[in-house]
C-alpha cells in the first residue's frame, strides 16, 4: 500500500527521514521548507506540519520567525530573543549614536538569517518604541534614541 493511499503515520515516516538526514549531515542548520517537504514527499500541508511538530516535540528542530525551521543541536547556543531586541543590541554594541544610520533590512536579514519582511516588522516595532526613525522605500533608518537597558529587556 502506498503512502498516499494511507496517510495515517505518513507524518511519522517523514519526521524519521528528516531526523536521519539531520544525523547524517552535522553541518545542517535549517530544515527544508514546508513547500519542499510537501513536494518531495507528495503530501498535504497538514501532513508536513505534523511531521515538523514531531521534530519540535522531540527537541530536534524549532520554528524560526520567517516560516523556517532550525535544527537544534546539543551544545549549540542559539539566541532566542525577539528579533527587535537583537537589532536594538546592535545599536549599543556597535556604538551607534543618535542620527547614525542603521544597517539596511537586507543586511540585517542576512546577519540574522531571517527574511526581509521579518526584519521589517522588527524595525517597525523599534520605530513605534521611538528607537529608530521611520524608514521607507529608499530611505535610510537612523537611530532616534539609544535604547536603555529597560527598553531592551
Amino acid at each position: 500500500m502506498s503512502e498516499q493511499a494511507n496517510p495515517r503515520g505518513t507524518f511519522l515516516k517523514i519526521a524519521d527521514r528528516l531526523k536521519a538526514w539531520i544525523e547524517t549531515d552535522p553541518d545542517m542548520t535549517e530544515l527544508p521548507t514546508l513547500a519542499e517537504v510537501m513536494r518531495d514527499h507528495k503530501v498535504s500541508r497538514g501532513v508536513a506540519l505534523r511531521a515538523f511538530a514531531v521534530l519540535k516535540q522531540e527537541g530536534v528542530a524549532e520554528p524560526v520567525p520567517g516560516a523556517r525551521w532550525r535544527v537544534v543541536r546539543d551544545g549549540v547556543n542559539v539566541d532566542r530573543r525577539p528579533l527587535e531586541q537583537r537589532i536594538a543590541e546592535i545599536i549599543t554594541v556597535d556604538g551607534l549614536e543618535v542620527g547614525q544610520p542603521l544597517p539596511s533590512a537586507s543586511a540585517l536579514s542576512e546577519q540574522f538569517g531571517v527574511s526581509r519582511p521579518t526584519v521589517t516588522k522588527a524595525l517597525e516595532k523599534l520605530e513605534s518604541a521611538g528607537v529608530l526613525t521611520g524608514g521607507g522605500q529608499g530611505r535610510v533608518r537612523t537611530v532616534r534614541a539609544v535604547p536603555t537597558r529597560e527598553e531592551r529587556s
